[in-house]
C-alpha cells in the first residue's frame, strides 16, 4: 500500500474535530454488543462495525492492543488490516511489546526475549549488541503484523530495591548504562519503521509506588533527578530522537511543586503527566525534544482516582500533551455514547477557552509530521509474511543467546557446575508447577545422564512431603520471582482486582521458601538458589545456598501442561550442569555480606 504524504502546505486547515480526534489513542481490548460494560471479558479480536464507525466519525488517530486483541498471527494481520482502512491518514496501532516480563503477543508465536535487565546484564561483556538485535527483531515481527507503535524502550533507572512496577523492565541502576542502551533500541526500532515510546518520563525508577494503584511522589532534590531519572532521557534526546515520549502519572516536587485541585476538592500536587513546566518547559524548551507526547494509560489510579475523564484530558492537553492515551473505556454501545458526549465536553473546552485552539494545533501537526515518517515505511501486512517472521529459527536463536549471555553467577562456594550421575536425585523448589515444569525439563535434556528430579511447587504444597523430598535429594535448586506481578506485566487497569486475589495467594511463598531452604542448609544439602526477576531478592537467601545465580526472566510458553519451556530456564540449566558459563554481571546493586556466611 502507498501512501502519499499526509499534510502539504497546499492542504486545507483542518477542523477543530478532526484536530482532537488525532489526539486521542483508544483501547478496545474487551467489546461486548450488549449487557454490562463493567462485566465485559469478549476480546475484541475483529473490528465491528460500530467500533469501525467511532474511528472513522471521530477521526480516531490512534489504538492500543492488549494480549486479548493479538491472539494469532492472522487474527492480528486481518485486525490491523480493518484497523488501516478506517482512514486515510496511517492509524497509530500500538502495542507494548518490551520484552521479558511485558510482552502482549502470544510467546509461542512471537519472540518475546528475557527483557531489559537481561541485555543490562550483558552489557559489560557485549556492549549494546543485545539492545540493539533484540529491538531489531521485535520490530521486524511487529512491522510484519501491521503494528507501527511501540511503548518501548523503557528507559527508567530502577534505584529503587521496592520498586513494585519498573524493576527487570529496566536496563539497570546506572543511569548512562540506560541511556546507551535506551538509545541503541531507539535506532533499531525506528530504522525499521516502527515508532519508538521512551517511558516513563520524567522516571518511574525510583518509587515503591505502582502509578496503576496509586500516585507516587519522587522527593529528590533537583541536582539529584537531573543526575539520575532525567540523565537517559537528555542523552536519547539528543543522540536518538525518538518519535514518542509517554508520560508518568508521577509527582515531582523538584520539577513542578505546583498545585491542582482534584474532583474532590483536594489541592494536590500536579502529576507530570499534568504538568506543563515538565512536559513542556522542561521536556520542550530545555531538553530539546520535537517529538510527540504521549500520556501513559490515563484509567491507571494514579489519575483515575482523582480527576474524571474529561478533566484529566483537559489537564493533560494544557500541560501540551499531544496524545491522551486510554482516556475513556469503550466496552459496549452504551460506551460510544458516553464517549459521543465526551469528545463534545473537550470540543467545549476549546470554544471556552479552557483549551487554546494554537496549541491543539500545533499538537496535531506534530502528530501528523509522525505519521508522515511511518507512512513512507508503511506496506499492507500478510499473514504469510507474518508468519515467516513471528518466532523464527533466527529469532529465537537470539532469544535463546540473550538468556544464556545475561546469567549471572553471584555466588559459587565450589558447587557449580554439578556433573550428575545416573540416579541422582535433584529436588526443585519453584513458585509454581509451570516454572518448576521447564526447569525440570530443561535439566533433564542438558545432561545424558538418566536424573531423578522432584518437584516442590510452593503455590500448594505440603510441607512434611516437600521436606521428605529434600532429605531424599542429593542436590536442592530453589528458585524465586520477587516482587510480585504488577498490573503492568498483566495487562492494564482490567486486571487490578485479579491481581489482588493473586497476590494474596503469594503472600506465603518467601517464609514457606526460606523455612525449606533453612531445612536443607541443616541437612547439609548441595544448595543452588536461583533468583528468576529483580536480584534484590538474593540478600534474604543466599547465606542458606553453597551456589546463586540470577537469570532476570522467568516467563514460559506453555504447549500442554507436559511440555513446558522457556529460554531462562534452558540457559539456567546449562550452566548448572556445566555445559555453558555464567557470563552475566549485576546491574543494581544487592547486599554483599550475605553472600559471605
Amino acid at each position: 500500500m502507498t501512501v502519499s504524504p499526509i499534510l502539504s502546505a497546499n492542504d486545507a486547515q483542518p477542523s477543530l474535530r478532526e484536530m482532537i480526534g488525532q489526539k486521542l489513542m483508544l483501547d478496545f481490548r474487551y467489546f461486548c454488543e450488549t449487557g454490562d460494560a463493567s462485566k465485559c471479558r469478549k476480546p475484541m479480536t475483529q473490528l465491528p462495525p460500530s467500533l469501525q464507525k467511532l474511528l472513522q466519525t471521530y477521526q480516531i488517530g490512534g489504538v492500543i492492543l492488549f494480549a486479548e486483541n493479538v491472539q494469532n498471527t492472522e487474527q492480528i494481520v486481518n485486525l490491523t488490516k480493518d484497523l488501516n482502512k478506517v482512514s486515510q491518514t496511517p492509524i497509530f496501532i500500538s502495542i507494548d511489546q518490551e520484552g521479558g516480563r511485558v510482552a502482549r503477543i502470544n510467546r509461542s508465536e512471537a519472540t518475546s526475549f528475557t527483557g531489559n535487565m537481561s541485555i543490562g546484564a550483558t552489557y559489560p561483556k557485549h556492549g549494546d549488541k543485545y539492545a540493539t538485535e533484540v529491538a531489531k527483531v521485535i520490530a521486524k515481527e511487529l512491522s510484519s503484523l501491521g503494528i507501527n507503535v511501540n511503548f518501548a524502550p523503557t528507559v527508567d533507572v530502577n534505584a529503587n530495591p521496592l520498586n513494585p512496577v519498573i524493576n527487570v523492565r529496566s536496563f539497570g541502576e546506572d543511569p548512562k548504562l540506560v541511556a546507551k542502551l535506551g538509545a541503541a533500541q531507539v535506532k533499531a526500532f525506528e530504522d525499521r519503521g516502527v515508532i519508538s515510546a521512551l517511558k516513563h518520563f520524567p522516571g518511574h525508577g525510583d518509587t515503591q509506588v505502582d502509578s496503576h494503584t496509586g500516585l507516587p511522589k519522587v522527593e529528590h532534590a533537583l541536582s539529584h533527578v537531573k543526575q539520575r531519572d532525567l540523565l537517559p532521557f537528555a542523552h536519547i534526546i539528543q543522540a536518538q530522537q525518538p518519535g514518542m515520549i509517554m508520560t508518568a502519572h508521577i509527582q515531582y516536587p523538584a520539577l513542578d511543586n505546583s498545585t491542582i485541585v482534584n474532583s474532590k476538592g483536594e489541592q494536590m500536587i500536579r502529576p507530570a503527566t499534568m504538568s506543563k513546566a515538565i512536559m513542556h518547559n522542561l521536556l520542550r524548551e530545555e531538553m530539546g525534544y520535537q517529538g510527540v507526547t504521549i500520556t501513559d494509560a490515563l484509567d491507571m489510579a494514579g489519575i483515575s482516582d482523582f480527576f474524571t475523564p474529561i478533566d484529566a484530558v483537559v489537564e493533560t492537553f494544557k500541560a501540551g500533551v499531544d496524545i491522551a492515551l486510554m482516556p475513556i473505556p469503550v466496552r459496549t454501545p452504551s460506551d460510544i455514547e458516553k464517549f459521543e458526549r465526551f469528545f463534545e465536553s473537550i470540543v467545549t473546552a476549546v470554544s471556552e477557552g479552557k483549551l487554546q485552539q494554537p496549541e491543539v494545533a500545533t499538537s496535531y501537526h506534530r502528530i501528523m509530521r509522525l505519521k508522515d515518517r511511518i507512512a513512507k515505511f508503511q506496506s499492507s501486512p500478510t499473514a504469510a509474511i507474518a508468519k515467516a517472521t513471528l518466532g523464527n529459527p533466527q529469532h529465537r536463536q537470539l532469544e535463546a543467546e540473550l538468556a544464556l549471555a545475561a546469567i549471572t553467577n553471584v555466588k559459587n562456594d565450589g558447587l557449580l557446575p554439578i556433573k550428575p550421575k545416573a540416579g541422582q536425585h535433584i529436588h526443585l523448589i519453584m513458585p509454581d508447577r509451570q516454572k518448576a515444569t521447564a526447569m525440570k525439563q530443561a535439566l533433564q535434556q542438558a545432561t545424558p545422564a538418566s536424573i531423578k528430579v522432584t518437584i516442590t511447587s510452593l503455590q500448594a504444597y505440603k510441607p512434611e512431603r516437600a521436606e521428605q523430598f529434600i532429605a531424599d535429594a542429593d542436590i536442592v535448586i530453589s528458585a524465586h520471582a520477587s516482587p510480585q506481578q504488577s498490573a503492568a506485566e498483566i495487562g492494564g487497569m482490567d486486571d487490578v482486582a485479579e491481581l489482588k486475589s493473586y497476590e494474596l495467594s503469594k503472600q506465603a511463598q518467601p517464609k514457606a521458601l526460606l523455612k525449606l531452604m533453612q531445612y536443607a542448609h541443616s541437612r547439609k544439602k548441595a544448595s543452588v538458589f536461583i533468583s528468576l526477576r529483580a536480584p534484590y531478592e538474593i540478600s534474604k537467601y543466599a547465606q542458606y545456598n553453597q551456589a546463586v545465580l540470577a537469570s532476570y526472566a522467568y516467563n514460559v510458553d506453555v504447549t500442554d501442561e507436559n511440555d513446558v519451556r522457556g529460554p531462562a530456564y534452558t540457559a539456567l540449566a546449562n550452566v548448572i550442569l556445566g555445559n555453558a558459563e555464567a557470563l552475566g554481571r549485576l546491574p543494581v546493586s544487592i547486599d554483599m555480606k550475605s553472600l559471605k556466611k
